[in-house]
């Protein structure tokens, strides 16, 4: 018989063995303890983690489960691997990583990394991305793509679209720029400028800004109803897919059903991802709620993979009916969606498209995305519940470790078993933002937003628009946050 555990719990207990544990005394099988004198205890919290749940446990030779024997002399060889690296961040970068790993990532902080998941982060509020200069290929310039409200930079005079060249008087460059923003420094000055040609030059102005501590973002940045013909669009600017947001995410869909909107557009353009069950349903509020649909299959490393299987463990996930909270979905039961997407739409944004794609004609406007296909989990050291961060226990884990690992667990598939993208999904209309015009949100002669209601209105936009500067995006600010471009899932299937 098939066991369908539910995946909207927290993993609270994991047990592969055949006693009872307690709190304790867990620890993961086959596995050895390094010396507790050697002072390794960060490396071995990384090790053990990586060694049980990594995607690719089997492909890194140093997590191999025959590498440390459970014996004195295995015992020996693990400390002494551990000590090989004081850092614990290079430890876990070149000793743990696969080679192909672009996402896993670590935090010396796991409070800073849990409350980004939760859109609270320390920020001025510019949301920006970082392009090169034409004349110069090691100078950079930043442009802005969203001011997040109630944040310091919404007080200032900088909007979408402005241009910057330099802080504090020093021109931005490929070597100097992550000092410059996303240094120690919490106030500075960004130079502004403007587009010349194809460059980025000075004009002279200089805005101050101040990083706050506790910056809540609400990824809900716009929702509307555009009314043209016989058409009633829903529009909705969603920029994280952040779980303490989704009965405010239900109630826009609440009143986009009772409004009558017939048709939506999907502006995932600046959102990185985050959490896969909010991915779910807000696919569901698209769609429908049959529970009986799949809307995607989880796959797991070998090791953890035979587990699962040996124990007829459901790996699917399935669309929703209710919010975690038990709110009913409010769904519109399109059998089609616009989605507008950029190079820094990714991860659960990705999976929003993959999952839906099955069902509903998904209309692709913009640029490439990310290609990010694996989702993650946070870890701390918790060994009571198997390094699975659990909020219900905190005063568990380990006072003396304040490190925690985002880890690669796995790789999620469509309910046709689609997952090769990871050089991302191709747009059916190709259409990259323009530095030249990149548009106000919202306003129905942006560039994208209009492309979008032309193919749902039948009716060629106003002037048209012909690209003139497409933006190719090096890296975007949120690359630097905790969260990054990250996939995540609180609720790793339970074996008992």
């Amino acid at each position: 018989m098939m066991k369908k555990l539910n995946l909207g719990l927290l993993l609270s207990v994991f047990l592969i063995v055949s006693c009872s544990k307690t709190d304790d005394d867990f620890t993961i099988p086959d596995t050895v303890d390094p010396d507790p004198n050697a002072g390794v205890h960060v490396q071995d919290f990384m090790w053990k983690a990586m060694n049980f749940w990594y995607f690719w446990q089997s492909d890194v030779e140093n997590l191999s489960d025959t590498k440390f024997p459970n014996t004195e002399e295995g015992s020996l060889a693990y400390t002494q691997f551990l000590a090989s690296e004081s850092d614990p961040g290079k430890f876990f970068d070149d000793k743990l990583l696969f080679s192909e790993d672009r996402f896993s990532f670590f935090s010396d902080n796991y409070v800073e990394l849990v409350q980004s998941l939760a859109g609270i982060s320390k920020s001025n509020g510019v949301i920006f991305g970082l392009v090169r200069q034409k004349k110069n290929s090691s100078e950079i310039y930043g442009y802005v793509q969203y001011i997040i409200p109630n944040s310091n930079a919404s007080t200032k005079n900088i909007k979408r679209g402005d241009i910057f060249t330099g802080v504090n008087g020093t021109t931005l460059t490929d070597q100097n720029y992550k000092t410059l923003l996303f240094g120690d420094s919490d106030t500075y000055s960004l130079d502004m400028a403007d587009i010349e040609g194809e460059n980025a030059e000075p004009n002279g102005t200089q805005i101050q800004l101040t990083k706050e501590v506790g910056l809540r973002e609400n990824p809900i940045l716009l929702d509307e109803i555009i009314e043209i013909q016989d058409k009633k669009i829903g529009y909705l600017v969603y920029t994280g897919f952040t779980n303490e947001y989704d009965e405010e995410l239900n109630q826009v869909f609440g009143r986009f059903k009772s409004n009558g909107v017939n048709e939506l557009i999907l502006d995932l353009r600046y959102n990185p991802g985050g959490s896969v069950n909010t991915a779910v349903l807000l696919s569901s509020m698209i769609y429908g709620t049959n529970t009986e649909e799949v809307f995607l299959k989880a796959r797991y490393n070998e090791k953890y993979q035979k587990i699962l299987d040996d124990n007829d463990t459901e790996l699917r996930r399935f669309f929703a009916e209710k919010t975690s909270k038990g709110t009913a979905i409010n769904t519109l039961n399109l059998n089609k969606v616009y989605i507008l997407t950029t190079t820094g739409t990714a991860s659960a944004s990705e999976l929003v498209i993959n999952g839906l794609t099955p069902y509903i004609d998904v209309v692709q406007i913009g640029d490439k995305t990310r290609g990010k296909n694996e989702f993650s989990v946070t870890m701390v050291d918790d060994r009571g519940n198997n390094y699975v961060y659990n909020q219900e226990r905190t005063n568990k884990i380990n006072p003396k470790n304040n490190w925690a690992i985002q880890p690669l667990l796995g790789r999620n598939e469509n309910s046709k078993g689609f997952s090769a993208y990871t050089s991302g999904l191709v747009p059916d209309i190709v259409l990259p933002e323009d530095l030249a015009n990149l548009g106000v949100l919202g306003d129905l002669n942006e560039p994208l937003l209009a492309k979008a209601i032309e193919q749902i209105t039948g009716s060629p936009a106003k002037g048209g628009h012909t690209v003139e500067l497409p933006i190719e995006t090096m890296i975007n600010s949120k690359m630097f946050s905790p969260l990054k471009d990250n996939m995540y899932v609180s609720d790793p299937p339970i074996v008992w």
